[in-house]
């Protein structure tokens, strides 16, 4: 049993997208970051940095293993199950390669986006700006790769494209308002969003965790 600690944001969709692709068996501990829940004594001791989505596996090789950090969870799950990540060679690489592109740019930069664009009282045009065109650009880089391929990776769905998607989603309708023109202007990538956004996995993973069912 996996025990997934998480909340409604898009790092913490990643992991439960993973355990519904995956079908390991996991219960979610919600943890309200809006009341803070993220700083409580529990919670630090599985994920020091006071971030979710965490996760304790209860049956791993060597005993219980905590694990924090979205790109981790994601590379572990899919090494446990054998599932969305090559073992070896080029195609490991590359899926690796966008895990760490979005976990090191695509998210921060949308995170910064949507706090001094949307949720900031106080309005700072020049941040807003320099990160509404870095989304842009990352946007750019994500529509550059999927008019190639049809997925992160290449031909293949897989952690990356996990890890990608709730964000993208995140432009798509937290932020629509603020990247529309730039949305307007990606076929590939509104093509990628709706392919992976049939997978019946990834619906029931972005629905995790339901507040009003906890």
């Amino acid at each position: 049993m996996i025990i997934l600690h998480t909340w409604t944001t898009p790092n913490g969709r990643k992991a439960s997208i993973m355990l519904e692709e995956t079908g390991l068996s996991y219960e979610v501990r919600p943890v309200n970051i809006g009341k803070n829940e993220q700083f409580s004594p529990d919670f630090l001791a599985i994920s020091p940095n006071n971030k979710i989505p965490a996760i304790i596996d209860k049956e791993a090789d060597d005993g219980p293993l905590t694990l924090f950090e979205s790109g981790a969870i994601l590379t572990y799950l899919a090494e446990k199950s054998g599932r969305f990540l090559a073992p070896s060679g080029p195609a490991r690489y590359k899926a690796l390669e966008w895990v760490y592109w979005q976990v090191g740019g695509q998210g921060p930069m949308l995170g910064q986006l949507g706090f001094f664009a949307k949720r900031s009282d106080e309005k700072a045009p020049l941040a807003i700006q320099r990160f509404t065109d870095e989304a842009d650009r990352l946007l750019r880089v994500m529509e550059r790769r999927l008019a190639e391929v049809p997925y992160l990776a290449g031909a293949e769905y897989t952690i990356a494209d996990i890890a990608a998607y709730p964000w993208t989603v995140a432009a798509t309708t937290f932020l629509k308002d603020v990247l529309a023109d730039s949305l307007a202007t990606k076929p590939a990538l509104n093509r990628w969003l709706q392919v992976v956004g049939e997978r019946p996995a990834v619906q029931r993973g972005m629905a995790v965790p339901n507040p009003q069912g906890s």
